[in-house]
């Protein structure tokens, strides 16, 4: 097993609300910026592409159903051209990509997820991770995902896993992703200043990443987004008070933390920029001797954690196997009459 050294960068930025391909060309000025620095890994945000349905926070349902539609009509599909062209820049520099994105599914009109794409340096997309429970008022937005896609993916800079947003406080989803050898883990925000007031996002983040570090002594690689002027000025024509809910301090961080859960490298909080920091995955090692919950400091014997990894779908076709069935009867009942030298079913 290999333990490479690299250099990681997190994205903390804006997308470009409601705008598709405008969001899809910066993510490919980003992705350049961050290789012509030396990255081999970059990460960006929840849903970059191409917004976070904050309307769920500061209007009521019905008034931000309006708003649920124009998200439907800017979101894309994983299988689509915005996916490919990432690929391919991710593939033209060298550099592995994770990125947050609303994803639609041509059957389910309607039906929005809050998905990550994990895309290697090859350009090849890895999976596709549907954030398991949508936060609080997300739930008018999204749907949830199911287990299939809780997956750590092999790299040529490590074994790479990823979550969204609330998903790094669930204990067992994070553990799911420990057990299949995850060193390197992505956890991917969004800038929430519509929190409770006694809530501070920035630090949240920090918490999370360093629980999840120390726990499972791996590397954690945070990227939130921010709130642009745009976005402020698009609420600001329906909500008077838009500008205040929406630029709270301490609303967004992006960073790292090492295996010993502490602040490595860059980090930032509430402004844009990308940030950097080297990552040595023979510091996962050491750490592993003192607690190493996926080997000697558990007990498999009292503990036992079962995930349904199936795909959970609208409909499952079964083929009609009866008539298969009624011969294999009739053939059976053939043999048992040879068998017990019965010539006829008369006898």
């Amino acid at each position: 097993m290999k333990f490479p050294k690299f250099k990681a960068a997190a994205v903390q930025t804006s997308p470009v609300y409601f705008n598709v391909d405008a969001t899809v060309a910066k993510v490919c000025s980003l992705i350049k910026e961050a290789a012509d620095h030396g990255a081999k890994l970059i990460a960006f945000p929840e849903v970059f592409i191409s917004a976070y349905p904050y309307w769920n926070w500061i209007m009521s349902p019905v008034e931000g159903s309006k708003w649920f539609k124009k998200l439907y009509l800017n979101s894309i599909t994983t299988d689509g051209p915005e996916i490919d062209k990432i690929a391919q820049t991710a593939k033209d520099y060298d550099i592995n990509v994770v990125i947050g994105l609303n994803e639609r599914v041509k059957e389910k009109i309607g039906t929005l997820y809050n998905t990550i794409i994990t895309i290697n340096n090859e350009g090849t997309i890895l999976g596709k991770h549907r954030k398991l429970v949508p936060t609080w008022a997300e739930k008018l937005t999204w749907s949830g995902g199911d287990g299939s896609s809780l997956k750590v993916h092999e790299t040529n800079i490590g074994p790479l896993g990823a979550l969204a947003c609330g998903e790094n406080t669930n204990t067992l989803a994070r553990f799911a992703l420990l057990a299949q050898g995850e060193l390197v883990h992505i956890a991917n925000y969004i800038a929430l200043p519509v929190a409770p007031t006694d809530y501070n996002m920035a630090e949240a983040i920090k918490i999370r990443a360093a629980a999840h570090s120390f726990e499972g002594k791996v590397y954690t690689i945070t990227s939130c987004s921010t709130i642009s002027e745009e976005i402020i000025q698009l609420f600001e024509a329906e909500i008077p008070n838009a500008r205040e809910l929406l630029t709270r301090k301490n609303s967004s961080y992006s960073g790292f933390i090492d295996p010993n859960g502490q602040q490595i490298g860059e980090s930032i909080i509430d402004e844009e920029g990308i940030v950097y920091a080297e990552i040595d995955l023979e510091k996962c090692i050491q750490p592993k001797q003192m607690h190493d919950l996926l080997g000697h400091y558990n007990r498999f014997d009292i503990f036992n954690l079962k995930v349904n990894t199936s795909s959970q779908n609208a409909i499952n076709f079964a083929e009609n196997k009866e008539p298969y069935k009624q011969q294999e009867e009739e053939l059976a009942f053939k043999q048992w009459l040879e068998n017990n030298n019965i010539n006829s079913y008369n006898s």
